[in-house]
């Protein structure tokens, strides 16, 4: 690989440019919207406000499909999932498990399992 590629490469890693542009996919498979140009320049406003804590970061799961996801996990109806559960939905879903703030002891409970999810 030349030097300038790898630079390059190495630019849109830093960036975490690969991954956004990867959802952004997924957003405009997911909805199909008629006007695609402004579809992503909405989804871009709204992750710049998610990121400052403004908004709602976009995201392809809504409320209902959580619970659905969370009743799969909880199959005895407990109320609540293991953390080591929780970790292996997020791995799912493609989320980063690094800054997880949850021991092994600890039980996720629905509420808590929409709100970080």
């Amino acid at each position: 690989m030349a030097a300038g590629e790898r630079e390059g490469r190495d630019y849109l890693q830093r960036h975490g440019i690969p991954p956004l542009l990867h959802r952004l996919g997924e957003l405009l498979l997911y909805h199909r919207p008629e006007r695609p140009r402004e579809f992503l320049i909405q989804v871009l406003e709204r992750v710049k406000a998610g990121k400052r804590a403004e908004g709602e970061y976009p995201s392809l799961m809504d409320e209902d499909n959580l619970a659905a996801m969370f009743s799969l996990l909880d199959v005895v109806g407990q109320g609540h999932i293991t953390a080591a559960q929780y970790r292996e939905a997020l791995k799912t879903l493609g989320l980063s498990t690094e800054d997880l703030q949850f021991g092994d002891d600890v039980n996720i409970t629905l509420d808590v399992f929409k709100k970080e999810v």
